[in-house]
């Protein structure tokens, strides 16, 4: 709660945990105001959003940018004018009084302007919310101040429902004497504002869902007639709206993309950890946390040698410096946390590596259930890169085919020389091997081959995938061809494998299996394919998993982990700068520190939207665009491995 004090105020009188603003203003006045609370003063209006006062006085005092912020224990440090995106000041050359017609006289329709530029226009705006196209049902959806207008000109002789309530309406055409009717038994929901998804009052009419009925209701809306500009919306302005009246911070608004563009189980469960405002509010309470320990620290510089305060510089330092400590242990295990979440709604990105003929593309081709890749006896058929996206049981996933890895030496096993490998195909083995080093999880491929020159059964394989392999986050080991042996000499060849490879995978667990690629006829699960996709599954789950307690993480998006990195940075050289003077009790060591935590704490402005941050609406722009736009993706869905 903010109290508006005048500047001679008493600070001593001040108990509890309120604070309070002092300073040179004209005709002040103590209040308390809480959030969508309006407020008639000197028959003006005041109005308080996110928190923060939005005040109409009869002259604007230019020290106001000076306002000291007074706390019950009476440290003292400056704060900023009311200059954030969000906050409206309205002066007496642009007052709203009680003169204005009922409809203008509150925060739906204030208009104004802020320092960045930007107006909050009292534009009412209408869309088709349901995907275009016939349908038993069609929504469009109406937000701002002439909702009442609109409703008014399509209803003319029914009274609007009930906020909330649902009612049978016919809709007429609006502006003509002679009734013509629009649509018949639409259904309209009438929600008013704050609480409602935009901030503002919304209507919303369900009409029967027929292309030529759609496009009559929509034109009949641009026709209604109110003091309010009436318009189609822009993409995505429903939600930036929604922003702006402190509906959804910009965490959400990245989630609700991620939840609309979702395609699978996983990038969903993903998306909605995001909508529920957790993530927002933490970082909001860490930058107002960063925000009070600079405040703190500039106190310092502000204020006299004779001012008393509880701490000296060397303590207060100090103090700050551990709750940054703790703020940077929190920020590792939330980048942490927005790998597996990003690899969630990207996808997972795996490649399949082996020698020629090893049977890549014949297991890609078991997986997806058809010809995705060319199948030939002949080496290095596949000399380029085949990408296949799938949904395996919720995972988004990218298979990459690639090129048989092989070098002008024979292969291990092969007693046979292989043939020279030409430019095309050396260009496919580079492609090949690049595409394994940027995929999260590299499968290696070996086959079972009848060796003439020993005479008998071997596993074939190429050093290099495996090496490859090695070297991978994540890897698994794929023995295909296990058809042409019995199931004892199998298990001799494996347990001999296992001890070729020894201590080339120490560094964690590496599933290693055996399949066939050829149809097994009367088999359940043929040639293994399923027990593959079962322990491919189980390698998703481990890569992407959280505890409980952190599961909300996965919410993390990739724009928000780069912010938090670079948060990271200012806090360390925060850090740096406290270790190296944290004896000393130099101003010019305060005012250095006390910068670092302004970057800290604007970089985490910039995940939220809130706050002063000065680039906070070009990080606007970049969100919605993304939000208007939307993620096109082709998958293909694989609920068993059958």
């Amino acid at each position: 709660m903010l109290l508006l004090a005048k500047s001679n105020l008493d600070t001593n009188k001040l108990t509890g945990s309120g604070v309070a603003l002092s300073g040179t203003v004209d005709e002040p006045d103590v209040q308390i105001y809480r959030p969508c609370e309006q407020v008639e003063f000197n028959q003006h209006f005041i109005y308080r959003i996110d928190f923060i006062i939005v005040i109409q006085l009869s002259t604007y005092s230019r020290n106001y940018s000076k306002l000291m912020l007074v706390n019950a224990s009476k440290r003292s440090f400056k704060v900023q004018a009311l200059t954030a995106r969000r906050v409206c000041i309205s002066t007496a050359r642009r007052a709203i009084s009680s003169k204005f017609p009922e409809q203008f006289r509150n925060l739906r329709s204030l208009h104004s302007k802020s320092e960045s530029g930007n107006e909050f226009l009292d534009d009412t705006i209408y869309a088709l919310s349901t995907a275009p196209g016939r349908a038993g049902i069609a929504i469009i959806r109406i937000s701002g101040s002439a909702c009442l207008d609109i409703y008014q000109s399509l209803c003319p002789s029914k009274s609007i429902p009930r906020p909330r309530y649902a009612a049978v309406r016919t809709l007429y055409e609006p502006a003509n004497s002679i009734p013509n009717i629009l649509d018949s038994d639409a259904l309209v929901l009438y929600f008013s504002a704050p609480n409602t998804v935009t901030g503002e009052d919304v209507l919303e009419l369900h009409v029967h869902g027929g292309s030529a009925t759609v496009k009559a209701v929509l034109g009949a809306i641009s026709q209604c007639t109110s003091p309010a500009k009436i318009r189609y919306a822009e993409p995505g302005e429903f939600t930036r709206r929604a922003f702006q009246n402190v509906r959804l911070d910009l965490a959400q608004v990245e989630a609700l993309s991620d939840t609309l563009s979702a395609e699978t189980e996983q990038q969903r469960r993903a998306a909605v950890r995001g909508n529920s405002g957790k993530l927002g509010r933490t970082y909001e309470a860490w930058r107002e946390q960063l925000l009070y320990a600079r405040g703190e620290l500039e106190a310092l510089i502000d204020f006299s040698e004779d001012q008393h305060f509880d701490e000296s510089p060397a303590e207060l330092l100090s103090n700050v410096t551990a709750q940054v400590e703790t703020m940077l242990k929190l920020i590792a295990a939330h980048e942490s946390a927005s790998h597996r979440g990003e690899l969630l709604k990207k996808g997972i990105r795996i490649a399949l590596l082996g020698p020629p003929n090893a049977g890549k593309s014949s297991l890609l081709n078991q997986i997806v259930g058809r010809e995705a890749s060319i199948v030939s006896q002949e080496a290095g058929t596949t000399r380029d890169i085949v990408e296949v996206g799938l949904d395996i049981r919720g995972y988004l996933c990218t298979f990459a085919d690639t090129a048989g890895l092989r070098t002008q030496a024979s292969q291990i096993g092969s007693g046979n020389n292989d043939p020279i490998i030409g430019d095309i195909e050396r260009e496919g083995i580079r492609r090949a091997k690049s595409k394994a080093n940027e995929s999260d999880l590299v499968v290696a491929l070996a086959s079972i081959e009848w060796s003439d020159i020993r005479n008998r059964w071997e596993i074939r394989y190429d050093q290099e995938t495996f090496e490859i392999a090695a070297r991978a986050s994540k890897s698994m080991i794929v023995i295909n061809k296990s058809d042409s042996v019995t199931p004892e000499i199998l298990s001799e060849l494996i347990n001999d494998f296992r001890k070729s490879q020894k201590g080339r995978f120490d560094q964690y667990p590496v599933p290693l299996m055996s399949i066939s690629c050829k149809d097994a006829q009367g088999l359940t699960d043929k040639g293994s394919i399923g027990h593959f996709i079962d322990e491919m599954v189980s390698v998703f789950s481990n890569m992407t998993s959280l505890p409980t307690e952190l599961v909300d993480l996965l919410g993390v998006t990739e724009r928000q982990r780069q912010l938090l990195t670079a948060c990271s940075a200012h806090l360390l050289d925060f850090m740096n700068e406290a270790q190296e003077h944290v004896d000393h009790e130099q101003e010019a060591d305060i005012v250095l520190a006390a910068e670092h935590l302004r970057s800290a704490a604007n970089c985490l402005s910039r995940i939220t939207g809130r706050g002063e941050a000065g680039d906070v609406e070009e990080v606007l722009g970049v969100v919605f665009e993304k939000h208007e736009t939307g993620i096109k993706t082709q998958t293909y869905k694989i609920d068993n491995g059958n």
